[in-house]
């Protein structure tokens, strides 16, 4: 019986998915490998799109590879192109202008939709924009160039990295948050006034517990918005980071399941065989803490990439790893490690604040799971992050208090 040379479909080319048609074609010279995108362009890095935001670096900075790279692999990337529908009995994707793929083995890294505002006077005024892909961040940097003051909504990364380009470009800028502080699934409140202080000393006009109840909009544009306790803020523009919708509705009426996101085991396999599910879109099963999860980290996405890539071409390699995000918070740094939720019952934390160089105030947060280390957040100086990383890998017992404080402190 004849057999014909591997065929792999890859929707989504972010980090996860062209990683993963990097590896298929180390280890499957002789396969095809469909990368579909809806986006234009190539890989870049989203990593780095709050820098280029800020304008201190250049748009060419932000690309990783070029189409010449996928043509001298053999990868064929089909560039804006929606994928509409997945026929996992017939084994074949299917795209809104009608194009069929058949796969021998089907990756989703579809990742997600960012999450719009919806209140009254917001559908059709210009100059409110999510904060997500390169065509975002260029078409942000436009009204800035032509803005006085500015708008960032939501307790997310997104929105912090919006308020941070906006007052780094001298806008008048206001942080507005339904939370008591920032990132409340991961900080407490010492965590979040450290956030504060130093978004305060770049000019910004932190809020907290209040709302966008009204965008009050004149020609067309931005004037100023109401909110639910009673505020007008003035903003030429708005920058929103209300979290993202992960994009699986192409998957709908399919056996694969989904929860939150696709699901998968610890080799990023699916319910349905042959098809597997890597990055923000794939709820995979952690090891660390014993359950399935999704994590929308650059690291994550990544190692996922190489992990699915291998076990579709035949291995089979558990997925284990410490994804760490880090990120410019304004003139310090912050990193998240591992599972650091502080929304999870089943993990106990322990802080600690302590004063920094040049002003700065440094804040350690440890999660524990079983008086295992599984997460962490820095905020100030990564000193000890890279220990901090072996130790969450190690599965570390800290059941002490004099264990955690040594850790707390960790150099």
């Amino acid at each position: 019986m004849a057999t014909h040379d591997k065929r792999y479909v890859i929707i989504g080319n972010g980090i996860a998915g062209t990683t993963a048609a990097e590896t298929l074609r180390k280890l499957d010279p002789n396969c095809s490998i469909h990368l579909i995108t809806n986006e234009p362009y190539p890989l870049y890095n989203r990593v780095s799109l709050p820098r280029f935001l800020q304008g201190v670096l250049p748009e060419q900075k932000v690309m990783i590879r070029d189409f010449a790279w996928h043509e001298q692999r053999r990868i064929c990337l089909l560039t804006e192109t929606l994928v509409t529908e997945v026929n996992t009995d017939e084994r074949v994707v299917v795209t809104e202008s009608g194009q069929h793929f058949p796969y021998d083995a089907l990756l989703i890294a579809s990742g997600g939709w960012a999450k719009p505002l919806q209140v009254p006077g917001a559908a059709g005024t210009k100059h409110i924009y999510n904060f997500v892909t390169l065509d975002d961040t260029k078409t942000i940097i436009a009204r800035i160039l032509e803005s006085r003051t500015a708008l960032a909504y939501g307790g997310s990364f997104i929105s912090y990295e919006l308020c941070d380009g906006f007052a780094m470009r001298k806008l008048e800028t206001t942080w507005l948050m339904r939370g008591p502080y920032w990132l409340r699934n991961c900080l407490d409140p010492e965590g979040g006034e450290i956030v504060d202080a130093i978004a305060r000393r770049f000019g910004v006009n932190v809020i907290h517990g209040d709302e966008i109840s009204e965008v009050v909009a004149r020609d067309g544009v931005p004037a100023y918005v109401k909110t639910k306790q009673g505020r007008e803020i003035q903003a030429d523009i708005i920058g929103v980071g209300l979290g993202i919708t992960l994009n699986t509705s192409f998957l709908k009426g399919t056996p694969i399941e989904v929860r939150t996101g696709v699901v998968v085991n610890e080799y990023l396999e699916t319910n349905v065989p042959h098809v597997y599910a890597a990055g923000d879109v794939a709820e995979f099963y952690d090891p660390t803490i014993g359950r399935h999860h999704t994590m929308g980290t650059w690291d994550n996405a990544l190692a996922h990439g190489r992990i699915a890539g291998i076990n579709m071409a035949g291995g089979h390699e558990p997925y284990v790893d410490v994804p760490t995000y880090t990120s410019p918070l304004f003139d310090v740094n912050i990193a998240v490690i591992g599972t650091a939720e502080s929304n999870n019952p089943e993990l106990e934390s322990v802080s600690l604040r302590e004063p920094g160089e040049k002003g700065h105030e440094n804040y350690r947060k440890l999660f524990l799971r079983d008086n295992k280390l599984v997460g962490a957040v820095m905020i100030g100086s990564p000193k000890g992050r890279k220990k901090l990383v072996e130790l969450i890998r190690n599965q570390q017992v800290l059941a002490s208090p004099a264990e955690r404080e040594a850790v707390l402190t960790l150099k």
